[in-house]
Parts: C-alpha cells; structure tokens; sequence
C-alpha cells in the first residue's frame, strides 16, 4: 500500500473515533440520514400477523420478519407500499386484499 494512502486510511480511522468518542463532531455535508421505515408498527397498525402481511405484500414471511428485527430494510417499492400503508392501514390493507381477491378470481 503506498504510504499517501495508508496515511489517508489512518487519519480517517482517528477521525472516526474522535467522533465515537464524542471529542469531534462530523461534517454536516459527510453525514447520511436514512429514513428506515418501521415495518413492525406498520404491521401492528393494520393487525394482521407476519404470514397475513406477507400474502398482502407479495413477500415471504421471512421477509417480513427480516425487515421489523432490522436484518434487512426494504426498499424501492416496497418501502413505497409501506408508507402507503403506514398513512392509512386500515383502507390501504382493504384495498389491497379486494386486489387479491380479484387476481384469485381471474
């Protein structure tokens, strides 16, 4: 490893524990905020068990299951339908099972 790059390496890993320590703070621009939605509330809110919420989403339960112990997030759409979700459960769970019904039905 050339020694610039190593030294950059360095510096950055005695940064990084000043700002665990809580001796320095980081830039506002090098600080990443996620908005993790919580898929357990979400589903508690609607009543429905793991294997339940799972048959609405399309998904596995152990998907489900990954997402609320914070193993996995979701994401693309599924983060979109979660939030869809999580603004009105009751009638987005209602529309999304009559959905069901219907593609049984066809």
């Amino acid at each position: 490893m050339k020694d610039e790059l190593f030294n950059d390496l360095l510096a950055s890993a005695k940064e990084m524990v000043a700002i665990e320590d809580g001796d320095s703070t980081q830039k506002a621009e090098h600080t990443h905020n996620y908005n993790v939605v919580n898929v357990k509330a979400i589903r508690k809110a609607t009543g429905k068990s793991r294997d339940e919420f799972a048959l609405i989403l399309g998904t596995s339960t152990e998907t489900i299951k990954s997402w609320e112990n914070k193993r996995r997030n979701p994401t693309g759409p599924a983060q979109k339908l979660l939030r869809l979700i999580q603004s009105n459960p009751t009638q987005m769970v209602s529309v999304l099972e009559h959905e069901d019904d219907s593609a049984q039905q066809a």
